[in-house]
Parts: C-alpha cells; structure tokens; sequence
C-alpha cells in the first residue's frame, strides 16, 4: 500500500478543552497546515461552558461537542470516539504543538498488529525528548525524580497527550476505562492493549512539542485525582498481568548493539 493511501483522510482527531480555546487554536492552525491530508475530521469536546470562535475555512471538519455536566478524560474521549469511522483515532492534548506532518510519518510504519503509535515528546527548556517509561510502580515514581535515573530502552507505556490509536484495537477494548477520572487511564490503556495483543510503537525520529501545564503539581483537586487514580490502578488485574507480562519479556529480551 502506498504512503498516501495508507495515511488519507485516515484519522479522526480528538481533543478535549476545559477553558483552553485560546490554548487550542494554535494547535488547530498546525493540523490545519500540517496534517489536513490525514485528517477526516476533528472532534473538539468543550468539557466546561466557554465561548468557541471556530470560524471557517478548515481543510476538515471541526465537530464541537458541548458537554451539559464534566465528564473525565478517558469519559470525553469515549464518547468522542463514537464519531469516529476512520481506522485510526488520535487522542491529542490542546497544549502539543506540531511543525511537521507527524501523523503520516507515523501511518507509514504501522504494522498489522499496531495498536498504538506515537511521537517523542519534546518538553520546554528540556534538551532531550521525554524519557520512556517503565511500569508505574510506587518504587518507579521516586527512581525517575532522582539524579541517575536511566530509562528503559523501550516504553512499558506512553502519556495521554498524544495517542494515536488502532480503531480496531480501542472498539476491541471499549476504550478508555471510565472508572479512572482523570490520570493512569493512558498507562491502564497501554496495558490492556498489549495484553490484547496489540503493540505500541514510538517514533524515535519524530517529536512533538508539549507546553507542559502539569496541573497536578499546582491544583489540589489534580493532585487529589492522581493519588485516587494510582491507587486504582495498583488495584486493577491489568496491571498485574502486565506486570507479569513485562518480566517475561525483560528476561528474554536483548538490547540492540550500541553504534559503532
């Protein structure tokens, strides 16, 4: 299959806004330039009351869905998820930023059985992209904050700011799982799609840009929805299983050779 075929008007696009259409529009400006050949449509989720400009002159669809109560994040992108008919669905936070055309970069290395995709993510005044991520253990959440810490050759999971998922894969899971409000549904999601047999695969070579709000540092109610959702998730089979799976895989698993 071609690059073109593979990669038009194959995704749909979700995002979620909590009095961020400010935030937004940057981003819909950098789809707009950037990706519009692989976008069918943007479904824009307005999760608490503010006032949205869209205009005109998008090359796609722009769906806006104005929610009547709060939903949490994994809610939000569920229920866009049910207007998506393209083969590939892209969670995206309103505060990534793009300079080139990532998602068909992306499409193009899918294989059949890839159930995730994503870019390195680039963060302010940091010289190096995000490190990959180990399983989130209460040990893991120390070690990564301390000076030395060395990260894993190959993520355990990725963040929720940028997913860009399987259609197939996510319909096979019923999506994100809503008991988690808010944080851990993106690592919850990874699991369960590697337990399903599906593969998450990172794009060494692209890279977003993410402006960084980290919200549960500064707001107490945040940091109270990341203490109840690791402790959920510390609760949950998923996890264990994949723990379990993960073991098995560090044992068998070689590193490639280092450059010569």
């Amino acid at each position: 299959m071609s690059h073109a075929a593979s990669s038009h008007r194959s995704v749909t696009v979700s995002i979620v806004i909590h009095r961020q259409w400010a935030l937004v529009r940057p981003l819909l400006e950098q789809l707009h330039r950037y990706c519009h050949e692989c976008i069918a449509k943007v479904v824009l989720t307005v999760n608490v009351p503010e006032e949205v400009e869209l205009g005109s002159g998008w090359r796609f669809p722009v769906e806006v869905i104005f929610n009547p109560a709060r939903k949490g994040f994994g809610a939000n992108h569920n229920a866009a998820f049910s207007h998506c008919s393209t083969a590939w669905f892209l969670v995206l936070n309103p505060d990534i930023r793009l300079d080139d055309d990532v998602l068909a970069t992306l499409l193009a290395q899918a294989s059949p059985k890839t159930g995730l995709l994503t870019t390195r993510i680039q963060e302010p005044n940091k010289p190096e992209p995000e490190p990959y991520r180990r399983l989130l253990t209460p040990l893991e959440l120390i070690r990564r904050r301390r000076p030395g810490h060395h990260p894993p050759v190959r993520p355990a999971w990725v963040a929720g700011m940028f997913m860009l998922l399987r259609r197939e894969g996510f319909a096979q899971l019923h999506g994100f799982d809503e008991r988690f409000f808010m944080y851990c549904e993106d690592f919850d999601l990874c699991a369960r799609l590697r337990l399903g047999g599906w593969g998450i695969q990172v794009n060494g070579h692209t890279v977003v840009r993410h402006l960084a709000q980290r919200a549960s540092q500064v707001d107490t109610n945040h940091l109270r929805w990341h203490f109840v959702s690791l402790l959920r998730l510390w609760t949950t089979s998923a996890f264990w299983r994949y723990r379990s799976l993960l073991t098995k895989e560090s044992a068998t698993f070689k590193p490639p050779p280092a450059d010569l």
